[in-house]
């Protein structure tokens, strides 16, 4: 698939099945995520990959979150299938070092950049993803399952698998009301 062309018709897809990437096409899939633009040097990333057993380890995460909020059954039984609708889950974290130069801010879109790459390694693989954020990856619960520390921050989970339909069209959008010109 020619670059210019996965980036300008990038679309999520919701519905995954199994195969998940692995050997050399998960392997493509990280190292696209080390690619991301990283001022410093500083490589504030980390990939918590979930699939198999894994899965229902983050089920169980994301389910004593929504507990400890008092959650309805409804979004109780939300969280609790959220990580079995791809065959892989990847966590993407900023991993934040603190420095002069490169604010926490900028490692964070370093890591979202990273997650962008992820997905887009893995559609050039013949794989398909989405990228999932919401309010989980804020709360003490995930992160303390996590590790995270100081400014550490969940950028999002990365859902790969593959396609189970094909992507819609990819809306044409007017350029002139996105850019402007000093």
């Amino acid at each position: 698939m020619d670059a210019l062309d996965l980036l300008l018709n990038r679309r999520s897809i919701a519905r995954l099945s199994e195969p998940a990437p692995e050997g050399k096409a998960l392997e493509n899939i990280i190292r696209a995520g080390l690619r991301a633009p990283d001022h410093g040097g500083l490589t504030p990333w980390r990939f918590v990959i979930a699939q198999g057993a894994g899965l229902q380890k983050l089920s169980d995460i994301l389910l004593e979150a929504a507990k400890a909020e008092n959650s309805e059954q409804a979004v109780l039984d939300k969280v609790t299938n959220a990580p079995f609708r791809a065959p892989m889950v990847i966590t993407v974290i900023a991993k934040v070092t603190a420095h002069e130069k490169v604010p926490a801010f900028e490692q964070h879109l370093s890591a979202g950049c990273a997650a962008h790459a992820m997905q887009m390694a893995a559609v050039a693989q013949g794989f398909q993803g989405f990228w999932r954020s919401g309010k989980w990856m804020f709360h003490e619960k995930v992160h303390q399952a996590f590790n995270l520390e100081g400014e550490d921050q969940i950028v999002g989970f990365l859902y790969l698998g593959t396609p189970g339909c094909t992507p819609m069209k990819v809306p044409e959008r007017d350029l002139s009301k996105f850019v402007e010109f000093l």
